[in-house]
């Protein structure tokens, strides 16, 4: 039987409205992910009257043209892929323009019920923000989307030897490893990141909150150093593609969406598909596109799709495969694959694979494996019964795990209210989970 969380109780209390809601992002413009997140918590929160501004380290031309309601206040930078080499792995380690670009607006725009929330910071922002944010600390949420805030690969996960990692981030044996998905001089640059970072802001000693997208991240970022009572665990709001359920017992193609590239694992799919004689859609996009169009022709390509274009995508789907090589924190897009009705296959060490399995809702194997992957798309493919249970499961019972929007929004302000009231130097909880919904 499937936990559900409770719902955070609303109307027992006066809480502390923010004044403004500063959500900071390296991105304005979403494929997904974290940056959809905080796009999403930006649209939500102006709804229910918040003032918000969205401080974003790109131009936010992309942003603008798209009639958001929110404030949108761009840095102008770059993607750090997008510059010259050395320059970007300067600008990796400390962009100094985004510290006083930011640092600058708190000191002419604070007050003192302004709650900020970070999201994403790597790729453009970079740990200098930290240093700017000092000042806001008692007010300042920190997302942790992935394991950047303490591990330098940001999976705790051996890209070498295909194996979750359980080393002390940045101890002398995490850092002797060769761990990366690319080569051991790109880890001692992460590594190097991870140093400036704590340099700037010890986020296990601030007053900052931490808030995971799983709670089963918690366990690991203590181990990074980052344990106490600011440390919150909340999913990821998810809303299905589809409302009718989709009849995937009826259909036969197996589907990835995502970010093409290595540590999403769309290759591993690809051959595990091949190998299983399974037809394969690909929605998405990304380094990894010209590899995959050239080595497996087979793969239906279809490029990145809105939302309203994934809708029509998936209707000849019978299973979504998340396929990632890393423990995937939390898995948005199967949420919205399970509860339209989309079986799906995780990874066994995916966060959310013990949630699937439990339920009912599909199977988890390691995908590096590819027989072992292959089997599970084979026994997907020819159970139709098992299908049909699986899609019934999901749809009626999969949105249990994840927040509607409105509940995720009312625990958001339900957090900001604690940081304004100063409760989050409280004594450390025994569940550190924020919950949501009603047992059914």
């Amino acid at each position: 039987m499937i936990e559900t969380m409770q719902r955070i109780e609303t109307g027992t209390r006066a809480p502390a409205v923010p004044g403004r809601v500063v959500v900071i992002n390296d991105a304005s413009f979403a494929r997904g992910g974290a940056t959809g997140i905080a796009l999403s918590s930006a649209e939500l929160l102006q709804a229910r009257g918040v003032d918000v501004t969205f401080i974003s380290g790109d131009s936010g031309e992309q942003a603008a043209a798209l009639g958001h309601r929110f404030e949108i206040v761009p840095l102008g930078g770059t993607h750090i892929l997008g510059g010259p080499r050395v320059k970007a792995a300067l600008d990796g380690l400390y962009n100094g323009a985004a510290e006083r670009f930011l640092a600058a607006w708190i000191a002419r725009n604070d007050t003192p019920d302004t709650v900020y929330h970070l999201h994403g910071w790597s790729k453009v922002l970079s740990p200098s923000i930290f240093r700017a944010l000092k000042p806001v600390a008692p007010r300042l949420v920190v997302n942790a989307h992935d394991f950047f805030l303490v591990c330098p690969n940001g999976g705790f996960f051996n890209f070498r030897t295909e194996k979750p990692c359980d080393l002390a981030p940045m101890s002398l044996a995490c850092l002797g490893t060769n761990c990366d998905r690319r080569h051991y001089a790109h880890k001692l640059w992460r590594s190097a990141r991870q140093g400036v970072r704590r340099l700037l802001s010890d986020l296990g000693r601030s007053d900052s909150t931490i808030l995971a997208v799983h709670e089963g991240m918690l366990p690991h970022l203590a181990r990074g150093g980052l344990a106490g009572a600011r440390l919150r665990a909340l999913r990821n709001p998810a809303a299905p593609w589809r409302s009718q359920r989709i009849e995937a017992e009826r259909n036969r193609t197996f589907v990835f969406v995502g970010r093409l590239e290595s540590d999403k694992g769309p290759d591993l799919l690809a051959a595990a598909a091949r190998k299983a004689g399974v037809p394969l859609k690909i929605i998405g996009g990304g380094p990894l596109d010209a590899m995959l169009a050239s080595d497996y022709p087979e793969a239906e390509r279809v490029g990145w799709k809105t939302r309203a274009e994934i809708v029509e995508e998936i209707a000849d789907v019978r299973a979504l495969v998340m396929p990632s090589r890393y423990r995937e924190p939390f898995g948005l897009v199967a949420m919205e694959a399970l509860t339209s009705g989309l079986p799906i296959v995780v990874p066994s060490y995916a966060m959310l694979a013990q949630d699937v399995t439990e339920g009912g809702f599909g199977l988890a194997c390691d995908p590096h494996d590819v027989d072992a992957l292959a089997g599970a798309l084979g026994r997907l493919a020819a159970d139709d019964a098992l299908l049909a249970q699986m899609s019934l499961r999901a749809h009626r019972e999969a949105h249990r795990l994840a927040p509607t929007q409105a509940e995720w929004t009312d625990a958001l302000l339900g957090l900001y209210a604690d940081l304004l009231a100063g409760e989050n130097r409280r004594p450390e909880p025994t569940d550190r989970s924020i919950r949501w919904g009603s047992a059914a």
